[in-house]
């Protein structure tokens, strides 16, 4: 603390060591007396106030900020009390200035209305109660909170300033509305919760800051409308969670940003709307949770960033994601809802960064592991299309080749489709014109059929094709059908021996 920070604190203690009771008004009074047992003074019940504290002018309905600092301040209590400072429905006049302080007592001004920002900054205090209150704005940097923060149903057009702040227990946001037209953010980052960030229904129209924030259980944004259009409506780097984020039904505009948080949990986008036109909606880059699950999310209006995330679990429909995605180094063990792979490949061939063959290695790994070789053939299939289109130009002639003739590989049964053309073809071919004998008068009678296969077959000898020789044309068709037999019956043979192993 500096030195004027410390006179300015031994004079605010002189100033509360002055303050009389006789110089309170009767509500202020009462509210001295209810303070020592920790009792609860309602001003719109027990002060006849005129039934709302937004309203309340003057006379019984206002109480003074100073009068409850200097009670906050008081020092020790006396044995057998439990002081306690808690007013509801009061209209509070001047700042309530607790910069600094140590405040050993509950703090609970619920349903209140407060003509200035709360200044908070440094303070500490057992608990801190505010709900169904109304403020400009509150500072809170590095408030210090044994307890409880509950901000349950406030309304405040300003900003929540607690960055760096301690909470022991939870805090509670719960259908509190932050900011108005020109902005108002919730700022949380490098805090630390002891259990719960609860905020279901919060309204923040200039967005969280989350960043470095460590929460032991939940991050409970259901139903929550976050807007910073064109910035970073949920700005959460290095954020981590005990248990999980739950996102489900929240609609932001701007940047949802998570990169390299940690969940121990699942990370929900449950019915969420996300919408960053022209930019970034979703960036998980470098994030872990058990699962990401954006089940029956709104179509995702703006990029998704997902460079290096790991997840045991995706769910998404193919639906949701959009035009520009980046996935290089996303890692998972299952995607969600179980679809055929023809449904998911689409989303790998969006990549912003082109062709990204650990893509297509996850996704085939994903469906291998559920056993679905089929599917996972037709991805490895893609991918060495996807990669032709970056090869030079005869290396690209030679994998349409290949594609035609075997799929490059993953297609067995089209290989052994070709070889049955092909003898047709060789037989009719070789039916036309016999080729001479090697030796006349010497070996098996000519069959085109058999000698077609005993070209094509390079296993299996039948005796014809030492037997004969042809030549001209027809020589080098025997030596096309000796180059694709090798090549198509080697295929043929991979296909049954992975359908073998499968077993």
């Amino acid at each position: 603390m500096t030195v004027t920070a410390l006179l300015l604190l031994l004079t605010d203690r002189a100033r509360v060591l002055r303050m009389d009771i006789a110089d309170l008004t009767p509500v202020e009074r009462r509210i001295w007396r209810a303070f020592p047992g920790g009792a609860v003074f309602d001003v719109l019940r027990d002060g006849n106030g005129n039934g709302d504290a937004a309203h309340a002018v003057g006379g019984e309905g206002t109480v003074r900020a100073e009068v409850l600092r200097a009670l906050l301040l008081r020092g020790a209590s006396e044995p057998g009390e439990t002081p306690a400072l808690h007013v509801t429905g009061a209209r509070i006049t001047g700042v309530l200035d607790l910069r600094h302080a140590a405040v050993p007592h509950p703090i609970r001004l619920t349903a209140c209305h407060f003509e200035h920002p709360l200044e908070l900054d440094g303070a500490q205090t057992r608990e801190l109660d505010l709900s169904g209150s109304h403020f400009p704005a509150l500072a809170a940097t590095a408030l210090r909170v044994e307890g409880a923060l509950r901000l349950t149903d406030c309304r405040i057009p300003g900003t929540v300033r607690l960055s760096n702040a301690e909470m022991s227990g939870g805090i509670f946001l719960d259908r509190t509305h932050i900011g108005a037209d020109d902005g108002g953010a919730l700022h949380l980052d490098h805090a630390s919760v002891g259990t719960d960030v609860w905020a279901p229904g919060l309204v923040a129209l200039g967005g969280i800051r989350l960043g470095t924030a460590q929460v032991a259980g939940a991050v409970d944004l259901e139903d929550a409308q976050v807007k910073n259009r064109g910035g970073d409506a949920l700005d959460a780097p290095r954020l981590t969670v005990g248990t999980v984020l739950n996102a489900g039904g929240l609609t932001t505009e701007g940047r949802v940003r998570l990169t390299g948080s940690k969940v121990a949990g699942w990370i929900s986008f449950i019915e969420a709307r996300l919408s960053n036109p022209g930019g970034v909606a979703l960036g998980i880059s470098s994030c872990e949770a058990t699962q990401l699950t954006l089940r029956d999310a709104h179509p995702i209006d703006g990029d998704v960033n997902m460079h290096y995330a790991s997840f045991k679990v995706v769910e998404a429909a193919p639906r949701v994601w959009p035009a520009r995605v980046r996935l290089d180094g996303l890692t998972y063990e299952t995607l969600t809802p179980r679809l055929p792979a023809a449904d998911r490949l689409a989303l790998l061939q969006r990549d912003a960064d082109g062709f990204v063959p650990h893509s297509y290695e996850q996704l085939a790994a994903s469906y291998r592991r559920a056993g679905e070789e089929a599917d996972t053939r037709t991805v490895q299939l893609a991918q060495q299309r996807c990669r032709r289109a970056t090869l030079p130009w005869y290396a690209k002639l030679w994998g349409y080749v290949q594609d035609a003739a075997v799929g490059y590989g993953f297609r067995p049964t089209r290989a052994g489709a070709w070889l049955l053309v092909l003898l047709l073809l060789s037989s009719i071919a070789y039916g036309l014109h016999h080729p001479a004998p090697l030796e006349r008068g010497k070996g098996p009678a000519f069959n085109p059929p058999v000698y077609a296969l005993d070209l094509l077959l390079p296993f299996i000898d039948f005796g014809q094709q030492n037997a004969f020789v042809p030549t001209g044309l027809y020589q080098w068709l025997s030596y096309l059908l000796i180059a694709s037999g090798w090549l198509l019956t080697t295929t043929v043979a991979a296909g049954i021996t992975r359908a073998l192993n499968r077993q």
